[in-house]
């Protein structure tokens, strides 16, 4: 029998997350993990006089997404989605290789 991984770190989703991140954020559509309302990121209500930026279902007013940047890195908690769907545009796709046999 041989051992086989289950799983690999954390580092496998760097190309995945790398297309994600390059769309427009306001365009994805999330749930709200407190209503359940399902709307684009653009429907929030976002709030800029705090520390970050807040963004909050415009449903139910609870805190969907917060935003924090510092000159070297940025905090994204995104824990009152249940999650978070993104369009991906065609030219972005993976092309499928053929197996070769």
């Amino acid at each position: 029998m041989t051992d086989v991984a289950e799983w690999v770190d954390g580092n496998d989703i760097a190309g995945p997350a790398r297309e994600l991140f390059t769309v427009d954020l306001t365009t994805a559509r999330g749930r709200c993990v407190n209503c359940g309302r399902v709307a684009m990121i653009a429907e929030a209500h976002v709030y800029q006089r705090a520390p970050g930026i807040v963004a909050r279902c415009s449903g139910c007013d609870s805190v969907l997404l917060r935003l924090v940047r510092a000159p070297n890195r940025a905090w994204l908690d995104l824990r009152g989605l249940s999650y978070l769907e993104f369009p991906i545009p065609a030219a972005a796709t993976p092309e499928v290789m053929p197996v070769v046999a």
